[in-house]
């Protein structure tokens, strides 16, 4: 490998990874994650979600996939942050099974969701990266899993022949949390999060189309338009990384936050902002957004909006 410098992966996935002629780095990823290499994108679903503006804090891009088993199968890529991120989860994959089952259709058409969310925040306290998560039944007393079946028929066989293999139908989840991995290879799907993380294909690396990533992700192929449009991107994300650390430190040193603050304010207001508001006080002043702060803060929108309204830095919510 060469190590040029790729864009960051969250905004190839907002702008050249929708091409389907760059499907390829996003089988490779695919590939990788489910160690699965006949892995086929076959279509990018059109939603309300896929935006390319480089102020859009949304990354979605949801494929329509075809596995080893030739399922379809749905699969949303997101790297979004905001304030109830495990809600908004369950919400969007929700909204791809209500989206794409036409109505009268049989239910036992429903395709199989997997959300990927890759990750440039830490969400909860975890000692992993890479985590997976999905919905099975155990028993209360027994504590055995309950296993549904359905009949398949097998079509490669002269004679009506059938299979019972076990119903997976509920969606899956992976989060990929960048900032906590150690840039340690050991699995395949580590070459990816290494890409996530430093921007370039580490040395040694082998897996399915990785040559694709760092040929088509390099920045030395932009043009002069394409590089002012994403440096404008990097600055914005760089002053919203800045204006957080600062509005913390400001926070730290004229107020005080006690313990973590989870979901509601605990401080108090005696004769001046304390703590956790004042931090959001000295954040909205430096231009962080709404939904940063709610991250800063760990509440909702709407508390933080309170906040300034109370401050009078804001006369009605936005």
């Amino acid at each position: 490998m060469s190590h040029k410098k790729l864009i960051r992966f969250d905004w190839a996935m907002k702008t050249i990874l929708r091409d389907k002629s760059n499907f390829d780095v996003l089988e490779g990823f695919l590939c990788a994650l489910f160690e699965d290499d006949s892995i086929k994108i076959l279509n990018i679903l059109e939603s309300e979600s896929n935006q390319k503006t480089y102020d859009d804090k949304f990354n979605r891009v949801n494929l329509l996939i075809q596995d080893k088993e030739n399922r379809k199968i749905y699969i949303e890529i997101q790297n979004t942050r905001e304030t109830d991120y495990l809600e908004r989860l369950l919400y969007s994959s929700s909204k791809i099974i209500v989206d794409h089952q036409k109505l009268g259709n049989d239910f036992s058409n429903i395709s199989k969701v997997i959300s990927i969310s890759i990750m440039y925040f830490n969400l909860g306290l975890g000692d992993d990266y890479i985590y997976h998560g999905n919905n099975d039944f155990y028993g209360i007393n027994t504590h055995n899993k309950l296993i549904v079946k359905k009949r398949v028929e097998l079509l490669d066989s002269l004679e009506p022949k059938y299979k019972f293999e076990e119903k997976n139908i509920f969606p899956e989840y992976y989060i990929i949390t960048v900032e906590r991995y150690k840039n340690i290879i050991q699995r395949r799907i580590d070459e990816w999060v290494y890409i996530f993380k430093n921007n370039e294909v580490a040395e040694g690396s082998t897996s399915k189309n990785i040559d694709k990533a760092e040929q088509k992700l390099a920045e030395l192929n932009m043009t002069d338009e394409e590089r002012a449009v994403y440096e404008k991107y990097l600055i914005n994300l760089a002053r919203d990384r800045d204006a957080i650390n600062t509005a913390k430190e400001e926070g730290h040193e004229e107020g005080k936050i006690e313990g973590k603050i989870e979901g509601k304010i605990e401080g108090k207001i005696e004769g001046k902002i304390e703590g956790i508001e004042l931090m959001i006080v000295n954040g909205y002043k430096s231009n962080v957004t709404i939904e940063l702060l709610s991250i800063m803060a760990q509440i909702s929108t709407e508390e933080v909006n309170n906040i300034l309204m109370k401050s009078g830095l804001m006369t009605k919510p936005f």
